[in-house]
């Protein structure tokens, strides 16, 4: 008599190794292109144009980023995203939780209409938004400054949403306490909700760094100039920069510094994401999970 109970083991290792192997696909299919973007600037301009999908590690050099970086002023980019990330990340992350308090622990007249039309904001699409913002930018006289890339959006719908799924879960017996021992209300959130939410805050913090690190679409409009050009908008006219600075580069010279500077670029993100996996995995089931 055949003997079954290696049947279920046998199914479950078959299941497995299913798994494993579509999820090495997907990570091969996302990864790959990156991965052949990065190797590739090393490689000599006119050898990217020539064997595109060939990797000699004999031949790397880094012409490409000596003349990327003497071409374009990426720096400039990196400073100008850098100043917004600092100051716009931190407006995100610390009026968003204050305002995800308010809806998940007290009690006030309109409060789910105010958080309804809150999460309405999120169904309306960016480009809907552009031409009203731009208008009161210039009627402020806001337009190619920092005032322009910074405030619009630093209080996010979805950061609200995001924070209030997390402090609702804290329990009211601690605020409670807390509220006994004579503790204010800023006091009570900044002492002992801030720290239970910790893991949902990082998880927040990784998805608004990228989320301003990557933005374009507002930069192009609300700062034009080339003085207050973010790095996206930078990457976005890279060509022309070169052309321009360098009279009679060809394709491959373009192409091989277009690749140094998008290879530049993805580094900061790496390393962030990288550093902070394990708090945005954490993050995303606070988020997530309640009860």
């Amino acid at each position: 008599m055949a003997d079954t109970s290696s049947r279920p083991r046998a199914a479950r290792m078959i299941s497995t190794v299913g798994r494993q192997g579509l999820l090495l696909v997907l990570t091969l299919a996302f990864l790959g292109p990156v991965v052949w973007a990065i190797l590739s600037a090393f490689k000599p301009a006119n050898s990217i144009i020539r064997n595109p999908l060939s990797i000699d590690v004999s031949q790397f050099t880094l012409a490409n980023f000596a003349e990327m970086f003497h071409d374009v002023p990426i720096a400039h980019g990196f400073l100008n995203t850098g100043i917004v990330l600092v100051v716009k990340g931190s407006m995100t992350l610390f009026f968003a939780p204050l305002a995800a308090y308010a809806f998940a622990k007290f009690r006030f007249l309109g409060k789910n209409l105010l958080f309804g039309a809150v999460l309405i904001t999120l169904m309306l699409p960016t480009i809907v938004l552009i031409i009203p913002l731009l208008l009161e930018m210039k009627e402020l006289g806001w337009v190619n400054t920092y005032q322009a890339l910074i405030l619009p959006g630093s209080i996010d719908a979805f950061a609200i949403f995001w924070m209030r799924q997390v402090i609702e879960v804290v329990p009211d017996e601690l605020l409670d306490a807390a509220r006994v021992d004579g503790c204010g209300e800023f006091r009570v959130f900044w002492s002992i909700v801030v720290p239970v939410i910790r893991p949902g805050l990082a998880g927040l913090a990784v998805l608004t760094v990228m989320n301003i690190y990557n933005d374009f679409v507002w930069p192009v409009v609300a700062a034009s100039s080339s003085r207050m050009a973010t790095l996206q908008v930078m990457l976005s006219t890279l060509s022309q920069q070169i052309t321009g600075n360098k009279i009679g580069a060809d394709y491959a010279t373009v192409t091989g510094e277009l690749l140094a500077a998008s290879s530049v670029a993805l580094i900061p993100l790496l390393i962030i994401f990288i550093a902070l996996q394990k708090h945005f995995i954490n993050g995303i089931l606070a988020g997530s999970v309640k009860g």
